[in-house]
């Protein structure tokens, strides 16, 4: 399977009515592939198609979805690992090393990448220290390149509360160069590496980013050639440009569309994409509420 595929199969599944059905379905498929197959999917999975409406059961089960390969990629590198199938106030993800007495949560996260304006709130930082509860480590997978590039806020919860702040392109290259827990081989450093940070940095300085000194850190544990990690980065960024094109041509699609509408279909569409009726039929039940006190 590759992520066009799953892509696909998302897409089906959300027009099924049962979501609890459906996300137990792809589970299974995305739990029975082989490290190869699940490589280039990881790649992918952080950057949420266009031509998926915002907050539709699509969108959802694709967020569910994410959580499914991060738990996955997980097994890969030799934890035990479930999904939660309760999303309020948990994390998504749970793992458990099967040789070290370790346990961490996991929590993943995919944008779009027409979205380019995030706030502290769109990472869960904070909400990750409280998920954490009696585990050890606290994992926020991202998109690597949708981490802010400068300061932010979440630099600074990260270290304060011990975050590890990974990406999909690291879970890659983990996998890539076979890193896999065993007797011998206890990768619990790769999850604490925020708390290595946090001793070297200045607390007027703790909001900045530290992805380059994260870099180097866990090339150093992975034990990973320089130019090697680099060069995968270089690869995924270009993987991350040419998916871009092939979003930016939806869009094109999209305008070609609209620009074919007659007067009745574009007003149409524009009353739905205002939400115009929602708005009413709030305000209706709100007032149809008071009548009756």
């Amino acid at each position: 399977m590759n992520f066009m595929e799953l892509r696909a199969e998302i897409k089906q599944e959300s027009s099924s009515g049962n979501f609890e059905n459906s996300s137990e379905s792809i589970q299974k498929t995305i739990f029975a592939l082989d490290r190869n197959d699940l490589i280039p999917i990881i790649t992918e999975i952080g950057a949420i198609p266009e031509d998926i409406g915002h907050d539709s059961t699509e969108e959802k089960l694709y967020a569910k979805v994410s959580d499914i390969v991060l738990s996955k990629c997980f097994q890969e590198l030799g934890l035990k690992s479930t999904v939660n199938k309760e999303r309020a106030n948990c994390a998504d993800v749970v793992a458990k090393s099967k040789f070290h007495e370790y346990s961490l949560v996991g929590d993943a996260k995919s944008f779009r990448l027409s979205r380019t304006a995030k706030n502290q709130k769109d990472f869960k930082v904070k909400s990750m220290a409280d998920w954490r509860g009696a585990s050890d480590f606290a994992v926020l997978v991202c998109p690597y390149y949708q981490y802010p590039k400068s300061k932010s806020q979440i630099y600074g919860q990260a270290l304060n509360d011990n975050i590890t702040l990974f990406s999909w392109e690291y879970l890659a290259i983990l996998l890539e160069n076979n890193i896999i827990e065993n007797e011998e081989v206890n990768i619990s450093h790769l999850w604490n590496v925020s708390y290595a940070i946090a001793g070297n940095v200045k607390v007027t300085e703790r909001n900045n980013c530290f992805l380059s000194n994260q870099n180097e850190i866990i090339r150093l544990l992975s034990r990973i050639d320089e130019n090697k990690f680099n060069d995968y980065f270089l690869k995924y960024r270009n993987n991350i440009i040419a998916r871009g094109e092939t979003e930016i041509k939806y869009w094109d699609s999209k305008i070609t569309e609209t620009q074919q509408y007659t007067r009745e279909k574009a007003i149409e569409e524009l009353i739905v994409s205002l939400k115009l009726n929602e708005k009413i039929s709030s305000i209706r039940k709100y007032i149809d509420s008071l009548k009756i006190c």
